[in-house]
């Protein structure tokens, strides 16, 4: 039942609770608690202990206390230094906060004191005995309690009162605490200190149980290694030594000082055992060192900083290589992300173009940008899957494969990782190289790489992989579908003539020993040797013939014939030689039955000439040059175009009843294939069929059906550069590829007019020449007089060779 009403000051407590006969020391450091001690020290000592709901709060509000606490009586006081006051209070009964009088200088309450019933009921000595019982038990177990307060609290005959001196010895939470301040019935009370004693007395259980494991462990641990200290003392006394225990604990220090995973760590560790307990005879012995020695050499754990400041990556890269526009800003891209994003799965980049467009380097210059490690493997004739994947360790002379090597050398968990020439990998009877290299390059799988020889999970998603390839086609498709293809499709002549003059000159004048002073080469002369000596889309014939240059004045200067060696275009010829290609095909005359026609290859794009000759027979069609399935078909879908459009061309039908039709295309050694010549063929047949010219400055690509539409072709970039390194003025492509010529460099559409088609009568309209008037052999019936090639006037037109194979 409740009490009488009091007026007291309050002394907010914070990560404190007091209960009734509870005795503490409490030190009160706040300006508004030291006013209420010091007007609860003027008046009968007596005040009213609360707790803040938050320990945190600095000035708490009525809202902050809770409302049910302590009567509490002030025994002593002590000032100490600073302004702090230490009291010892007792706590006398419970009361209730029935409303704040004031708040300043310090907190007034009126309260009212809650009385609580001492009777006893069989269910309240049930739950006596059960609280004594357990809190007997908790005290046995914690030991942090000490046996006289026991003996104290089994001598208790009241309820109330034995509920608040148990709750005051548990480590409660101070909610749980206020819980049982607030339990104003005592068999609520004393049925909620039960469950609060049982859930205690199973914590320090289980903490009892984990010591006692921790302290096996310890025991273990320090009895093996007393035994080793033994056996070591004793083998010194002896002047013995035993190599096995020896190399076994070289190997454990090794071990830790790697810092492997987990599960990789006990692999080691019970490898090492298996060491020690063999005899050094064994001829296992060298395989489990050999293994253990790739386990502890290999980057479980070391990985370097990336350089994610982007202005600095970007004049990395642009120091080391000219143009690349395209991976470059894939490169600051990734870094953009690096540097939002802490955690990123390396991306797979495949770069794919000719030979000698930089692939490789821009790799080795991508990790410089990204100051991380960079490896480099080839794969070009990989046939065997263990050399992706590694032996099995029961083989005589097992390896990790070259992907682990290669990480070993690195050093480092994230290199930047090239896959050189993933194009020319193959397959045989040892198995698939490209389908392992599927685990490698795919980032959802990488993180935990199995190698045979290893045997357990390597993380590779950290690493930068970076292929290069000459061909996209020769990519198994599952592994493309895994790479972000970056197409390099080559250079333009001014992007050349700026790599030989930042990059390539510089080079082989330091290889070769000389200098800036005694060595120049003129810019004409370099835009020479691009033009007439080398034709390709890469750079690498042209720093050869640098390098040729950079020899021959080399040997000038050694002999004396000449103390400074200066290249120009004009004496470019008695260094070199002839030129070997002629620059600017739309230099020759205009011809009968010539088209010049755009071709892609392997090593960048090439200018292709078709020929056609008429003579009299029975109407055959002849096709000659190593031509493939389709580029037959699409030189007969062209003679079908044309047949059908006679009437229009003014071709009589005698013509192809007649006179058989020879069609060639030059340097028959060299394979080719694709439809992207069908209206080339075309445009070479409709004019050895009218006898009309065909403009030498066009050159075209597309492939024709037979009713005369032009289609889209691929390759469109690396034609059109072919084009402009022949001089050609004028280039036809499909309509359909006009998208294409977003991808073409700014100033080679200066120097190039495009023109996009959709039917071959266009295409005729343009290429073709009108009839020549004082001509002959322009009408019908002047024909067989038109057809000897000396009257035709047919000239062959160079082209380059390579010996590659041709694609649309």
């Amino acid at each position: 039942m409740n009490g009488q009403m009091l007026e007291l000051p309050l002394l907010p407590l914070r990560g404190i609770l007091v209960f009734p006969y509870m005795i503490v020391h409490l030190d009160v450091g706040r300006h508004k608690s030291v006013q209420a001690i010091e007007e609860a020290m003027s008046g009968d000592k007596a005040i009213f202990l609360a707790t803040q709901k938050d320990v945190h709060t600095e000035e708490p509000g009525e809202e902050d206390i809770y409302q049910i606490g302590i009567l509490a009586e002030v025994k002593q006081l002590l000032k100490l230094p600073g302004g702090t006051i230490r009291i010892l209070v007792e706590g006398i009964a419970r009361a209730r906060i029935v409303r704040y009088v004031s708040q300043d200088p310090y907190f007034l309450v009126q309260v009212e004191q809650l009385n609580e019933e001492s009777r006893k009921t069989p269910e309240i000595e049930a739950l006596m005995r059960n609280l004594i019982y357990s809190f007997e038990q908790y005290v046995k177990l914690s030991k942090k309690i000490p046996p006289e307060t026991m003996v104290a609290v089994a001598n208790l005959q009241d309820p109330g009162r034995l509920a608040d001196i148990v709750a005051s010895h548990l480590p409660l939470r101070l909610e749980e605490k206020q819980t049982v301040l607030e339990a104003l019935d005592v068999a609520r009370r004393l049925e909620k200190l039960c469950a609060l004693v049982s859930k205690e007395l199973e914590i320090v259980e289980l903490e009892r149980k984990i010591s006692i494991r921790v302290r096996k462990q310890m025991e273990k641990t320090q009895k093996e290694y007393y035994l080793r200290e033994q056996i070591k003392a004793i083998q010194n006394e002896l002047g013995e030594k035993d190599e096995r225990l020896a190399e076994g604990e070289e190997y454990r220090r090794k071990i830790a000082q790697a810092k492997l995973p987990k599960d990789v760590e006990e692999k080691a560790l019970k490898e090492v055992e298996r060491l020690e307990k063999m005899s050094p005879m064994a001829a296992e012995v060298t395989v489990v060192r050999n293994y253990l020695d790739w386990l502890v050499a290999l980057p479980w754990s070391k990985s370097t900083r990336d350089r994610l400041d982007l202005n600095q990556a970007e004049r990395i890269l642009e120091e080391d290589h000219y143009g690349l526009k395209e991976p470059k800003e894939r490169i600051l891209e990734y870094l953009a992300i690096r540097k939002l994003a802490k955690k990123l799965k390396g991306p797979i980049i495949c770069l794919v173009g000719p030979p000698g467009v930089g692939k490789t380097s821009l790799g080795r210059s991508i990790a410089r940008a990204l100051d991380r490690k960079f490896v480099r493997i080839s794969l070009g004739g990989v046939r065997d899957e263990a050399e992706i994947r590694g032996h099995r360790r029961t083989y005589v002379g097992a390896l990790p494969g070259r992907i682990i090597q290669g990480m070993k050398n690195a050093g480092t968990k994230n290199p930047v990782f090239l896959l050189d020439e993933i194009d020319k990998m193959s397959s045989d009877f040892r198995g698939d190289p490209a389908s392992a290299l599927l685990e490698v390059l795919d980032p959802e799988q990488n993180n935990a790489f199995s190698d045979h020889y290893i045997e357990v999970p390597f993380d590779l998603s950290n690493v930068m992989f970076i292929t290069t390839a000459n061909v996209k086609y020769n990519i198994p498709r599952p592994l493309l579908d895994r790479m972000e293809l970056i197409e390099i499709p080559g250079y333009t002549e001014e992007e050349k003539l700026q790599i030989a003059l930042r990059h390539l000159v510089p080079k082989q004048v330091k290889e070769h020993g000389l200098s800036q002073e005694v060595f120049a080469v003129s810019e004409n002369a370099l835009r020479r040797i691009i033009r007439e000596y080398t034709r390709e889309s890469g750079v690498r014939n042209l720093e050869r013939k640098i390098a040729a240059l950079c020899r021959k004045a080399a040997r000038q200067i050694v002999t004396g014939k000449a103390e400074k060696v200066k290249i120009t275009a004009q004496n470019m010829e008695s260094y070199l030689g002839m030129p070997r290609y002629r620059y600017g095909v739309a230099e020759q005359e205009d011809q009968v039955g010539v088209a010049t026609g755009l071709a892609w290859t392997e090593v960048g794009g090439d200018t292709l000439a078709v020929e056609v000759t008429l003579y009299q027979g029975s109407g055959k069609l002849t096709l000659t040059g190593k031509l493939g399935e389709v580029m037959r078909e699409s030189a007969q879908a062209a003679y079908s175009y044309v047949r059908s459009r006679a009437a229009e061309l003014n071709i009589s039908q005698e013509m192809f009843e007649k006179y058989d039709v020879h069609i060639h295309l030059p340097e028959g050694a060299i394979p080719k294939d694709g439809p992207s010549a069908g209206i080339t063929l075309a445009c070479a047949l409709a004019s050895a069929l009218t006898g009309r010219k065909l403009r030498c400055d066009v050159a075209m690509t597309g492939e024709i059906t037979l009713r005369g539409r032009v289609l889209a072709v691929g390759g469109i970039k690396e034609k059109v550069l072919a084009a402009h390194r022949a001089g050609i003025k004028t280039v036809l492509l499909p309509k359909d590829n006009n998208k294409d010529l977003e991808e073409i460099p700014a100033n080679v559409k200066r120097q190039l007019e495009f023109i996009t088609v959709a039917h071959m009568d266009e295409v005729l309209d343009i290429a073709l020449l009108p009839a020549e008037a004082d001509d002959d052999a322009a009408t019908v019936g002047n024909l067989p007089e038109l057809l000897p090639p000396e009257v035709a006037g047919y000239q062959p037109v160079i082209t380059p060779g390579g010996g590659t194979q041709i694609h649309s």
